[in-house]
């Protein structure tokens, strides 16, 4: 028992692991897509983020997330880590897939991501403060809170409702904060001007397309881990269709925008790859191969359509964070209820329910997180700073100072 305990164990240490460096992706993908000039900013956010969001975890999100016996939609379990022990020692009967703290480390890791696809879209013109004051905020008290509702035992995950890994608990949580803080926000300077689009070419194309690698890399832990335990079955499973998806989304994309705008767009093969991998996310140990390949193709056009209506809309969406994490949340969340063991009309529904009961709690929190800053604190930097870009302004430093690059 104690032998099979240290082989789970370990490989959902693994898995931690590679969860810990998506976030590596998350930083290069976001400065990839976005100006030299604003380069240190967002690598300040994404390292806030991941120090301040294990921290809050540690302190409150665990608990509240995993709070034991509640009335399914609010419960605590007191501050700080407390490791269930027997006879002054480490309780190995926690769980069969791994420990106490390997659990917490795990999870943790989950909660930084849902601020994280928050940064991208934000990127390029939110405060730097306004932004930590909603991180602390959001992934301090919302996302476990959430997150309970499901993963902690909550009325969702008594309703039925089903999310392997996180397509909508974690990437429609962080996706529908970015709707909102895009829509408050306000567009970039000259980025609808004249009724016209304006392009903001990302400064760096390999830094986004090894960002992308890394994430891909990174989700054979968020998902293989999800089984919560080495079983060689599901694990390798889970690994399959998370990989096809992948790969069916990114093709999917980059030839329905090539159909569409006739030239062959790495930025729509990126974020279709991506729009793939939370499309299966939520059913990743229930798909066949050939379900995990149809829902990888539908994320990669919903990807195409989703950055085009973000800017009919005029949203400013520097990363397309709306596109790949919410509209193919809701996708791929919907999709357990079409495919695989639970597909049917009754669990279509519950899973149509869940993605409300999430909506509803995102959106309306971060409106009040952020309206609360616009009208205080305010969220967006001053137009001068703007223009000349964040890193010299709030930073008092360049990205890149010995390379003599021209400022974009």
């Amino acid at each position: 028992m104690e032998g099979l305990l240290a082989v789970n164990n370990v490989w959902m240490m693994i898995c931690t692991a590679l969860v810990f460096f998506m976030h590596l992706g998350f930083a290069f993908l976001e400065i990839g897509l976005t100006r030299q000039k604003n380069t240190i900013n967002i690598l300040f956010k994404n390292l806030f983020i991941i120090t301040a969001g294990l921290l809050l975890y540690c302190l409150l999100g665990f608990n509240l997330m995993y709070p034991g016996e509640f009335n399914g939609f609010l419960g605590f379990a007191g501050f700080g880590l407390n490791s269930p022990m027997v006879d002054g020692t480490l309780d190995l009967a926690y769980s069969e897939g791994y420990t106490y703290w390997t659990d917490f480390l795990f999870q943790g890791m989950f909660a930084a991501t849902a601020a994280t696809i928050v940064s991208g879209a934000v990127a390029e013109r939110i405060k730097l403060n306004s932004f930590m004051i909603f991180v602390v905020i959001y992934v301090g008290l919302v996302y476990p809170i959430a997150g309970s509702w499901k993963w902690g035992g909550g009325f969702l995950d008594e309703m039925g409702f089903y999310d392997f890994a996180g397509s909508t608990l974690v990437h429609s949580v962080g996706g529908w904060a970015a709707l909102v803080a895009i829509w408050l926000l306000g567009a970039r300077i000259g980025k609808f001007k004249d009724g016209k689009i304006g392009a903001f070419p990302g400064h760096n194309m390999p830094f986004a397309t090894a960002g992308v690698i890394i994430l891909w890399l990174g989700w054979f832990g968020f998902n293989g881990g999800s089984v919560l335990s080495a079983d060689p079955e599901l694990t390798s499973l889970t690994l399959v269709t998370t990989c096809l998806a992948a790969a069916a989304g990114g093709i999917a994309s980059f030839i329905f925008s090539s159909a569409l705008y006739k030239n062959y767009d790495i930025t729509m093969f990126l974020n279709g790859i991506l729009g793939g991998l939370v499309g299966i996310t939520a059913g990743a140990d229930q798909m066949t191969p050939t379900d995990a390949i149809i829902i990888g193709l539908v994320a990669g056009i919903i990807i195409v359509l989703g950055v085009a209506l973000v800017d009919k809309m005029k949203l400013d969406d520097p990363v397309g964070a709306v596109a790949v994490h919410l509209i193919c949340g809701i996708w791929g969340t919907l999709a357990v209820g079409i495919f695989g063991k639970l597909a049917g009309f009754d669990q279509f529904v519950t899973q149509l329910i869940g993605v409300a009961c999430y909506a509803a709690i995102c959106i309306v929190t971060s409106f009040i997180i952020f309206y609360v800053l616009k009208v205080t604190t305010g969220i967006r930097v001053h137009s001068k700073h703007e223009t000349e870009g964040l890193d010299i302004h709030e930073h008092g430093m360049d990205a890149y100072p010995d390379f003599g690059l021209k400022q974009q």
